[in-house]
């Protein structure tokens, strides 16, 4: 089974995505790994892409597709994989297909969890990390995980301890500048999604669309992902 996974910062796609992997025994690839692998690595590609990095440039598609495609035909996606961040526009949407059917590689589903913006901004803002346990989930905008109150302040939910915040998690600049490039519809990463919808509907319904609905908390998404997945 082989996925790509749409969600903006704060939708939990990392989370669900970790879900589909552990149920299917799929691979769970991340695209900014895969740099980070080949950078360090110094393979050819890797190489090429340090270049552009290192001048504060953007990877052209020419170094980023061969270098994601190399990494799907590893023998540990060979029982499928699920792609994470990438593609991020339409043109790297209609290179990835195109490099997908040369290496005659079938895309089986595209899940999209859906999500309002502003609620997206406020669950990255509203994350808040505990002391003793950065896995115990404390989300000041997400009912069924707040933190528990005491003395006037706030105490993680799971154990008591005291509570914290990441500085990126407050940079509303930077994730307003994210979700800039994914929920811009014309250029952006919707326009990506949109493209794969266009492409499933002109081809009897493959890659499969799963839309998700990224209100409800985690597990009740969670639960309607493998509801659709079957």
């Amino acid at each position: 089974m082989n996925v790509l996974i749409f969600g903006p910062n704060g939708s939990g796609k990392g989370t669900q995505g970790a879900v589909v992997q552990k149920k299917y025994d799929v691979t769970h690839i991340e695209s900014g790994v895969i740099f980070r692998e080949n950078i360090k690595g110094g393979t050819d590609l890797g190489k090429k892409a340090k270049e552009y990095i290192d001048r504060g440039d953007l990877v052209p598609d020419n170094i980023t597709i061969p270098m994601i495609l190399d990494r799907l035909k590893k023998d540990d996606c060979k029982k499928g994989w699920l792609l994470d961040g990438f593609p991020r526009n339409p043109d790297q949407a209609t290179a990835l297909d195109a490099a997908l059917k040369g290496a005659g590689m079938k895309l089986d589903y595209v899940i999209e969890i859906v999500l309002d913006r502003n609620i997206a901004k406020n669950r990255i803002m509203g994350r808040k990390l505990c002391v003793n346990d950065n896995n115990h989930p404390n989300n000041i905008f997400i009912d069924a995980i707040k933190p528990a109150e005491k003395g006037g302040g706030t105490v993680c939910r799971v154990c008591g301890g005291a509570l914290s915040a990441r500085s990126d998690d407050q940079d509303e600049a930077a994730i307003n500048k994210r979700h800039d490039i994914y929920y811009d519809k014309n250029s952006g990463t919707l326009a990506a999604v949109d493209y794969f919808k266009k492409l499933s509907r002109n081809n009897k319904g493959e890659p499969r669309i799963i839309e998700l609905d990224g209100k409800p908390g985690v597990k009740e998404v969670g639960n309607q992902l493998m509801k659709e997945l079957g």
